[in-house]
């Protein structure tokens, strides 16, 4: 018997929900969130200088990038106690050259600690990418050829002065393979 070339093709494992990203079973992300000035202006920033087609998300600062989606429920109660402490400063030390983007570095020993009890928490699920050293920034342009990212690196960077940023909670998101689902926001006490 021939198959009729008009029939569907079946569908992979990899073409099915958590490829497409809407099961719940796909990757769970974990942000800091920062207040509302810094984050618009941070926003203002990647919106100038990603590639409009590339540029999916908002500004953010990346904690943990796939933490296991079925573990929603241990994540989400980890985040909560992690939330229930003061808010903080993160100072924005400078800018750092990606190679094909432009970031700018950020640094509290706050959010080193809390980084490495999350950390801890999480051990049995971290990747590879998410057992590194924490190097915290935010991203404001990516996927440019390196020249265009050296020149925005300079051009930021002879206007910069080192500041201070509220910290005000715990983001996590659900990868959708490219934008991000926000699930829920863990507000520091």
């Amino acid at each position: 018997m021939t198959k009729d070339p008009r029939a569907p093709t079946p569908r992979s494992a990899r073409d099915g929900p958590l490829h497409e990203g809407r099961s719940s079973t796909s990757p769970l992300v974990v942000t800091l969130l920062l207040g509302a000035e810094a984050q618009a202006r941070f926003d203002r920033l990647r919106a100038e200088h990603f590639p409009a087609g590339r540029n999916h998300l908002a500004a953010h600062v990346t904690l943990f990038h796939a933490l296991p989606g079925e573990q929603r429920p241990a994540v989400e109660a980890a985040l909560a106690r992690a939330a229930d402490r003061s808010p903080f400063d993160v100072e924005v030390t400078g800018l750092q050259l990606l190679g094909r983007g432009v970031a700018y570095r950020l640094h509290a020993g706050e959010l080193s600690g809390l980084h490495a009890a999350l950390a801890a928490e999480f051990d049995p699920w971290l990747t590879r990418q998410d057992r590194q050293r924490l190097s915290a920034h935010v991203t404001v342009q990516n996927k440019v050829d390196p020249q265009v990212a050296r020149e925005l690196r300079d051009r930021l960077a002879a206007g910069f002065v080192p500041h201070a940023v509220p910290a005000r909670g715990l983001g996590l998101w659900r990868y959708l393979g490219g934008p991000w689902e926000p699930l829920a926001e863990h507000p520091f006490r």
